[in-house]
């Protein structure tokens, strides 16, 4: 099985693209910052506290978290719910950068994504798949974007979902997502030493798709010579 691991900092891309590219190369799409913002979902809707190990643990039990694809796009179902849409708020996306810090969240999840690379070829997209979750991909990429530019994504996709906000809080929040993911002490958000950067600041999304598949490509031809 073939193996991709696509990392780099919220709302660089990376869900969107890689969902692109998996379904032009005939590859399963997993992505694994949507299984965290479920659990973050989760913890809110139950009164936690997403920064809190100890509350964090304590609720696991109880989680039942299941993925699945509709028209070859995955959905989230959380509690037998699907929680797609709900999963991508400012403030879901804050607590999964917070219960992504915490060790027992990561060990819940850290089979359920290797056995999906170990069944499927994927392209598996997060913030440490390259350097934690799949180390032996056959190919890892570290996708990124100014915050700006980023921000400036978000911004339209959020006011697309009619949600009420500003560039400058969307922009707030990524820098502040960013912080943390970099900072936590545990699986921190870093660029693999063996990963290619693929920066799309000054990119459309489809050259950004085709800068993708190109690299994916290159380095797969090259490895069968």
């Amino acid at each position: 099985m073939i193996s991709i691991a696509i990392d780099g900092p919220s709302g660089a891309g990376k869900s969107t693209i890689s969902r692109t590219v998996a379904e032009k190369l005939g590859y399963l799409y997993v992505d694994t910052g949507a299984l965290y913002r479920t659990i973050g979902l989760f913890v809110l809707r139950n009164g936690g506290d997403p920064k809190n190990e100890t509350q964090v643990a304590a609720l696991l039990p109880q989680l039942k978290v299941d993925m699945g694809y509709e028209n070859g796009i995955q959905q989230m179902f959380l509690q037998g719910e699907n929680v797609t849409d709900q999963i991508r708020t400012p403030e879901v996306s804050m607590a999964a950068s917070g219960v992504s810090a915490h060790g027992c969240v990561r060990a819940y999840l850290l089979d359920l994504q290797r056995r999906l690379a170990r069944e499927n070829n994927v392209i598996m997209d997060g913030r440490d798949i390259g350097t934690v979750v799949l180390p032996d991909a056959d190919v890892k990429i570290f996708l990124t974007a100014s915050s700006e530019v980023r921000a400036k994504r978000r911004f339209k996709e959020l006011t697309a979902k009619g949600e009420k906000t500003t560039f400058e809080t969307v922009l707030e929040d990524v820098e502040k997502r960013d912080y943390a993911d970099i900072h936590r002490a545990l699986s921190p958000l870093t660029q693999a030493e063996d990963a290619v950067v693929a920066d799309t600041s000054q990119l459309d999304f489809a050259e950004s798709v085709t800068l993708i598949q190109k690299i994916i490509t290159d380095h797969l031809s090259k490895k069968m010579v």
